[in-house]
This record gives structure tokens, sequence and C-alpha cells, in this order.
């Protein structure tokens, strides 16, 4: 197994994100597929998304994956690390293919069309984590993701989220995907994966379909070992559970142009402000301003307002709501 070479000046990251990120292929009109053969060719996955985003808001992040020794996995390992992501632990296998996707974007939603069994990511293990990137990273992001890929992929999330002295605070995003694995199976995994991470973050409709859990405060009841909730209501709004306090804001008004890739932008908005050492309400806003620049965008990670600092981009909420 060989690695891509690190990019210049290595060193301490603020967060690592861990999983699968594959080429994407969009109509490059942004109609259906089939009205046009012509793609545009990206990369996208939930926790490189997360890294991105990280990146674009002035923090030192790295991704931790596998890609296939392809044209693909060189587009996606380069697209990544164009938005300032360190993607030098990558691992490259040179017999499994790079993941892939499409979009197909019609009136009634986007679908997305993934082909991805027996890619290169799937063989990620636990292994993995003795990388040395892990223990440079300040913190870790996981996804739901991740364990429906592979029984070593959910070995490598298990080991991951083993609290050995060192390891670094792990931030886990529920991230359910039907289409990888059914409810019942999803919801017996994710929720004793969810109780051992130190951030949660969960959309109140997905929890409601693992759990039952109706309510943000429901969501709580059952996560109650959890230093940090977040729980995410769609257009609604999010509230944050840490300690004895609960914090909600409310979502920002947008136009969407489509939703794939929010919920990744929210992550990285409200964990820039976690790693800043910012209240709740702040890292809420952050995650909504992120948000609302993805849903603005074909793109999966968008662009966020620009400012000199995080004061500009904190007030500029206010001038959006």
């Amino acid at each position: 197994m060989r690695t891509a070479p690190p990019p210049p000046g290595a060193g301490p990251v603020d967060a690592l994100c861990v999983g699968e990120t594959m080429a994407v292929l969009t109509p490059a009109a942004g109609g259906p597929l089939t009205a046009d053969a012509r793609l545009r060719v990206d990369a996208g996955g939930a926790e490189s998304n997360v890294a991105c985003g990280l990146a674009r808001l002035g923090h030192r992040a790295a991704w931790l994956g596998r890609v296939g020794d392809d044209p693909l996995g060189r587009i996606v390992t380069g697209a990544v690390a164009a938005h300032g992501v360190d993607t030098g632990a990558v691992e490259i296998d040179p017999e499994r293919p790079t993941g892939l996707y499409l979009k197909d974007p019609r009136p009634e939603g986007t679908g997305v069309h993934y082909y991805r069994a027996g890619s290169a990511a799937s063989a990620m293990g636990p292994g993995l984590a003795g990388a040395a990137v892990v223990g440079r990273a300040r913190l870790l992001h996981l996804s739901g993701i991740t364990p429906a890929l592979s029984a070593s992929c959910a070995a490598l999330v298990d080991r991951l989220l083993d609290r050995s002295p060192g390891r670094p605070p792990v931030s886990f995003d529920v991230n359910h995907r039907p289409a990888l694995w059914p409810a019942e199976a999803a919801a017996r995994a994710l929720l004793p994966l969810a109780r051992r991470a130190d951030v949660v973050l969960v959309g109140r409709d997905e929890a409601e379909a693992l759990w039952g859990t109706a309510a943000p405060d429901d969501v709580r009841a059952l996560l109650p070992e959890v230093g940090c909730l977040v729980v995410k209501d769609a257009d609604i709004g999010a509230t944050c559970y840490e300690g004895g306090d609960r914090t909600f804001v409310p979502a920002l008004p947008v136009d969407v142009a489509e939703p794939v890739g929010a919920g990744d932008a929210f992550a990285a908005g409200f964990l820039s402000g976690l790693l800043e050492g910012r209240p709740p309400r702040d890292r809420l806003r952050l995650g909504h301003i992120t948000a609302a620049a993805t849903l603005r965008s074909t793109a999966d990670v968008g662009t966020p307002p620009p400012r000199p600092d995080r004061e500009e981009l904190l007030a500029a909420d206010h001038a959006w709501a």
C-alpha cells in the first residue's frame, strides 16, 4: 500500500475527517441525466465535505480515506486538496476502484445513483486508525455512512471511537443513508456509536425514522451521555444540548438550488465555532450560514459569505435573517 505524497508543511491539524469520498458526475447543463450526456466531474463525500468547509473557514483540516489507483482517484484527491485540505495520508488502492455517484437533477428534486460496492474505500479497516495524522488532530469527525460500507469500515469507526488515552474528541454525524442499509439495522448500529461520541449531529427526521424520537428533547433523552448534541430540524432550525443548557437558533430563509451537502456544510460551520471555543448560539449560527451557502449552490461544498474574521461572518447572520 502506498500513500499520496504529503503536502508541504504537514503538521498538527484542527480536524481530521475520516470516510469515503467518491467521484461525482453531474450534468453540465443542470438538467436530468437523460437530457444531456455532457457531465462535470467533481468529488463528494460527507466527511471530506466537512473537511473542505472547515478549510474554507480558515482551519487546518485533513481528510483520511482510500481511493483507487485510477484517474477518478486522482481527481478526487486533487479536488479535495484544492480546497486547502491535507490529503497526505490518503491511501491509494492498486486493485479496487474509486467509488462513483451520479446526480440526476429533476423538477421534483435531485436524484443520486451510487456505484460504490467493492470500492477502495469499502476496504478501509481498523489499521487506518493508526495513521500518524490521527495523533496530530485536535478533533476527529466521523459519520454513520462509514460503518454501512463494510464490516471492516465498521471496525474502523469502532476503533476511532475507542476512548483510549490521548484520543482526540470525536464528532459523529449520524447521517443515515437508507440506500446503504435498512432502517432497523442502521438503528441498532448507529445508536451505540453515537453514544460513544463527544459531539453528535443528527437530523430530527432521521432520528425519528431510526429511533422513533419525534422531538429534539426526545433525542436528548435517548442520548443523555453525549457532551454536545445538535438536533437539526431542516428549515426550522437547530437545537444544541450541552451540559444542562438547551440552545435553539432558527434556520436562515434561503432559495434552495440543491439540498445535497447542506448537512455537511452545517457540520463544518458548527465545528468551526467549536474549535474556536465559541458558545453554542454562535456555533449554530455559523452552521446555518454555511448550510445556506451550500443550499444556494449545486456544488456539494458551497462558498461561505466573504469575511475578514468570524465577527463579520456572525454579523452576516443578522443581515440574512
